[in-house]
Order: structure tokens, then C-alpha cells, then sequence
């Protein structure tokens, strides 16, 4: 069947009317998009900000704000994490995960990103001059001070500072040295479906609620924040001399 004027102009009206949406949601989150181009792509003119794609007009439109937001961020993060790359050519993310710290701080939420070859890079979001901006955060894993402004006062565990262990994650183990101990994360006590709820660690048993959390310096980035159950085995003398050398 032909595409009659009258389905282009009525097309065009849905188009004008999803972009306005659009535009009015990502404004109350602080988000600036570039120009919509539904004039000449209806409605599937791509949304992007800083010319960075985020998705077509039509599934944007489909969404809630809660949604929007979040796959704005993903394109976002990813984003300003392989501007931190430069030469490579290739790379993509494949997980985000936002890091619970102690509120209120300078920015306004901290995210690890994992890219393909395993690198971790730290993104903090801002809100400046009215609109979000993302940008590498540096940690300095030497500065207690600046750890405890960061992640609260250090804590007693299972293992201590120091300590090389072995720990699992995504359904991958890594090795390397605790530079600092947490509490206990509220994220992780009030999700959904914890992970099985007891843990047994050195002949003892764990409640989420309770278990100190590790921060793994495994010397591929950002460091791991961990629970206390992902702390599969503290390493031997061999293994821990190794892992010095290589973070070394």
C-alpha cells in the first residue's frame, strides 16, 4: 500500500509530539539532547546527546523517566570511559556497576565500567551548570583519609589489610591485595534475592548483614569492592609474592 501524504503528516504531528516529551522528561533529569530530527526521520529520528547515540525517538518514547535516565547513562559512561583509552581502537563496555559510597560527596554517583578486556575504569556523574557530566575518577588507594571520606571508617574483618586473596566475581577470580575493609553494604542486605543469605568462610558462617566487604586491589584498574563470601581463599606466600611483583 502506498504512503499516503496523509500518513507522512500524521506521522510527522507523532513525531513532533514524542520529541517534546522527550526533550521536557530529560530536562527535569538534567539531561541536554541535541537537536531531534523528526522533520526528516519521524519517528525514528535518533536521540543523542553530544552526538552520542542514545536510542531512536520510538523506543525512548515507550519508556518511563527511570528508564530513559538509565540508558542515557549507560550510553554516557561507556562513553567517557573509552575516551580514558585513547589509542584503542574497538573496545566496549560489558558491565556497570555503580559503587555505594558514604553521600553526600562531590559528585553524584560513582560507576565502575568493565570493558571487554577486563579493564575497570571509574566514572563519576556530576550535575553541572544544570546538566549531567561524566568524567574519570582517579582513586588514591594510599590516602587512608581519603578512603574513609570516600567509602566510611575502615572496619575489622576475616582478613586483614594487606592480605592477598583470591576473590570471584561474575563468575570470574582474580588475586589481589585488600587495601581497605568495609561494613556492610545496605545495597547489598536489602536486594531482592541476596546471595543465598549464609556464607561459610574459614569454618565460619556469614549473614550478609553482618560480613565485612574488601576493597581487592587486582591491579586491572579500579579496584574490586567485594562481600566477604566472594573472598574464595587467602593466597599463599608463592601466589602473594606474585601478585606484589605484578602490581609492582
Amino acid at each position: 500500500m502506498a504512503y499516503s501524504h496523509r500518513n507522512i503528516v500524521e506521522e510527522r504531528k507523532e513525531a513532533s509530539q514524542k520529541a517534546s516529551q522527550i526533550i521536557a522528561i530529560c530536562e527535569q533529569l538534567h539531561i541536554t539532547l541535541d537537536p531531534i530530527d523528526w522533520q526528516n526521520f519521524g519517528i525514528r529520528a535518533c536521540v543523542t546527546v553530544n552526538t552520542i547515540e542514545i536510542a531512536e525517538l520510538l523506543d525512548l518514547s515507550r519508556q518511563d523517566s527511570v528508564a530513559i535516565l538509565r540508558q542515557v547513562q549507560i550510553k554516557l559512561l561507556e562513553h567517557a570511559a573509552l575516551k580514558t583509552m585513547h589509542t584503542r581502537a574497538n573496545l566496549k563496555a560489558v558491565v556497570w556497576s555503580p559503587i555505594d559510597v558514604v553521600q553526600p560527596q562531590e559528585f553524584l554517583s560513582l560507576w565502575i565500567i568493565t570493558l571487554v578486556t577486563d579493564e575497570r575504569i571509574a566514572i563519576a556523574e556530576y550535575i553541572r551548570n544544570g546538566r549531567r557530566v561524566y568524567e574519570h575518577y582517579e582513586l588514591d588507594m594510599d590516602d587512608r583519609n581519603y578512603l574513609a571520606k570516600l567509602f566510611g571508617p575502615v572496619h575489622k574483618g576475616e582478613y586483614q589489610l594487606g592480605d592477598t586473596v583470591t576473590i570471584e566475581e561474575h563468575e570470574r577470580k582474580w588475586s589481589g591485595e585488600i587495601v581497605y575493609i568495609l561494613g556492610p553494604s545496605k545495597a547489598s542486605t536489602s536486594r531482592k534475592y541476596p546471595s543465598r543469605g549464609r556464607h561459610t568462610i574459614l569454618g565460619k558462617v556469614y549473614t550478609n548483614d553482618v560480613s565485612s566487604r574488601y576493597i581487592v586491589d587486582c591491579n586491572d584498574g579500579f579496584p574490586h569492592v567485594v562481600n566477604q563470601y566472594q573472598v574464595i581463599r587467602q593466597a599463599s606466600e608463592s601466589e602473594e609474592q606474585i601478585a606484589k611483583n605484578t602490581i609492582a
